[in-house]
């Protein structure tokens, strides 16, 4: 059973719109708490947001029956500081319990001590929520940014960047070993399930498989004469060892399929073991064809996950990474400091490859207000440079080369001048959201979670925005209503 929010008034909490907040703090929690204070206040807007996350939450069941959960007010307030302070659900569960502003925004009182939580009902009311309806709530927010901030809308800056996934440096003899430890697992799960033999020496077969991962990997670290030799070798030996567990891994599914009368929950465990089945076999066969025939396996036939199969290689050049592990997501800035759009590309796309669609779906989002947008080099192109003319009345899309950004320099507009001073700063805007919003590393699972991650991160960066706005309206002065890029948010 859920509601809205608690209408009730009582006399240990004052109404979720006239909430105290302390604006001598210079937290990051304080300016997303203004902003949903001013949300809450907005009532079509209120209301907007909160019929989203319900439709999300009780998509497959009855708000009216059942149990008492979470209310959709307080999953909203938990979604935007999860990540708007970078809290993991440890933290914010420890905050939803002793933070008192916060659970008086949540619509707790002093004297609701059974108000308590779990971080494992926080995750899995959290993990409800779907990143479509989170990108929903952010265009809903920004356009209520816009509605504060009305020129914000005519000039954006955009950029990409990666987001890492949560794996380890992938090595094909390591993907082996996380492999063969989920398969020996699952099989030896399944068969305490129906009985049967033939895992018995279950651990032996993983230390095995542990230990030639581990030979392997110093081979490869240290090098020496003839390497590549007792590197074959090794691999050779790892290879096999997969093929016997994969082997009697399969035996086991024929033995299920003969049976046919399995319970849900072995079935549940033989879709994880196939899945698991044919990822090993994939890494096995790029292992095979790199070590033992020489060949050269093209980035998007290799796998850098067991567990995380979206994850891609990028080579971005960076001095202190020059090689990152993740996905590329690009993001578009306007001139209040509003992430306006988010884009996680496809494993196969680059930036010149979808900046003129993106630009397109931004532009007609907002209406056409947008003006001026600027990107930098790595998103040219002559069609680029044309369709963007198509799309805004003044793109700035810099040339790579010296003589041609010269000679496009020469030829600049007073905007374009304007707009390629004040890229750089998009900058910033991603570093708030590495540093601030977590997004350094997804700590989410699967390509859904990483996509949830990614709008919830960006939910609390535009709260933060739209908080200090709303500060700096109040007191423009106070020290939740500065900004550390050096000008007031208002």
């Amino acid at each position: 059973m859920r509601k809205p929010f608690d209408r009730q008034q009582r006399m240990d909490r004052p109404a979720i719109s006239d909430v105290p907040l302390n604006s001598a703090c210079r937290d990051e929690i304080i300016p997303i708490l203004a902003a949903l204070k001013h949300i809450y206040s907005q009532p079509k807007l209120r209301d907007e947001l909160l019929q989203a996350v319900a439709n999300d939450v009780n998509r497959n069941s009855s708000r009216e029956r059942g149990r008492k959960g979470m209310d959709y007010w307080p999953i909203l307030v938990l979604a935007s500081v999860r990540l708007g302070c970078n809290f993991d659900y440890d933290r914010l569960q420890n905050l939803a319990e002793e933070h008192r502003a916060l659970r008086r925004m949540m619509g707790i009182g002093d004297w609701s001590e059974e108000a308590d939580f779990n971080w494992r009902t926080i995750r899995n009311t959290l993990t409800l929520l779907r990143p479509e309806t989170l990108e929903r709530i952010n265009h809903a927010i920004v356009a209520e940014g816009h509605r504060l901030a009305p020129t914000a809308a005519e000039t954006v800056r955009g950029d990409s960047f990666v987001v890492e996934t949560n794996i380890h440096y992938p090595t094909e003899s390591s993907l082996i070993r996380d492999g063969l430890r989920k398969v020996i697992s699952l099989c030896v799960a399944i068969t305490a399930l129906v009985g049967g033999c033939g895992w018995r020496q279950h651990k032996h077969l993983y230390r095995k498989a542990k230990g030639l991962a581990r030979q392997i990997d110093r081979v490869a670290a240290r090098k020496g004469n003839g390497y590549e030799r007792r590197l074959q070798s090794l691999y050779r030996e790892l290879l096999g060892l997969a093929e016997t567990v994969l082997g009697r891994a399969d035996n086991l599914r024929k033995t299920l399929e003969n049976k046919g009368h399995a319970s849900g929950e072995v079935f549940a465990l033989d879709a994880q073991l196939q899945t698991f089945l044919e990822r090993t076999r994939h890494v096995c066969g790029t292992a095979r064809r790199r070590v033992l025939h020489g060949e050269t396996i093209p980035n998007h036939e290799k796998l850098f996950s067991i567990f995380e199969t979206h994850t891609q290689l990028y080579k971005r050049g960076k001095a202190a990474q020059p090689v990152q592990f993740g996905r590329l997501v690009l993001i578009c800035e306007d001139g209040a400091g509003f992430i306006t759009h988010t884009y996680l590309m496809p494993r196969d796309a680059d930036d010149r490859g979808v900046v003129v669609d993106q630009m397109r779906v931004l532009q007609k989002r907002l209406d056409g207000r947008i003006r001026r947008a600027s990107f930098d080099r790595g998103f040219h192109s002559p069609e680029n440079q044309e369709e963007l003319a198509k799309i805004v009345a003044h793109p700035c899309l810099p040339m790579p080369g010296a003589k041609q950004a010269r000679e496009q320099a020469a030829q600049a507009t007073i905007e374009f001048r304007e707009a390629r001073q004040e890229h750089p700063g998009v900058e910033s805007a991603i570093g708030a959201l590495q540093s601030g919003n977590g997004l350094v590393r997804c700590r989410d699972r699967s390509e859904r979670g990483f996509s949830r991650y990614l709008q919830l991160a960006v939910l609390g960066r535009n709260l933060h925005v739209l908080g200090k706005i709303f500060l700096a309206r109040e007191d423009a002065e106070c020290n939740a209503a500065q900004s550390r890029r050096k000008r007031k948010a208002a």
